[in-house]
């Protein structure tokens, strides 16, 4: 449970604003939204081999801005 103590003379929306970027952080409400509903085995598979899949392809994708900037990069000089 995410727990936020509000400080001397804090006003409430900036201990809000702490709260929620702590639950967010712990990721509470994506949680939440994932057990909204049953998800069957099935599709909880497919849903974490895409993430899988999406991850991968993100990093390839900054692997090679990498190496393009390596080649002619800013940094080299």
């Amino acid at each position: 449970m995410t727990a936020v103590k509000v400080r001397d003379n804090e006003p409430f929306e900036a201990a809000l604003k702490r709260f929620r970027k702590s639950c967010e952080k712990a990721g509470v409400i994506s949680e939440a939204r994932r057990r909204e509903r049953y998800e069957k085995p099935t599709e909880a598979r497919k849903r974490k081999e895409a993430a899988a899949r999406k991850r991968l392809l993100k990093r390839l994708r900054r692997q090679q801005r990498r190496m393009e900037r390596g080649s002619s990069g800013w940094r080299n000089r």
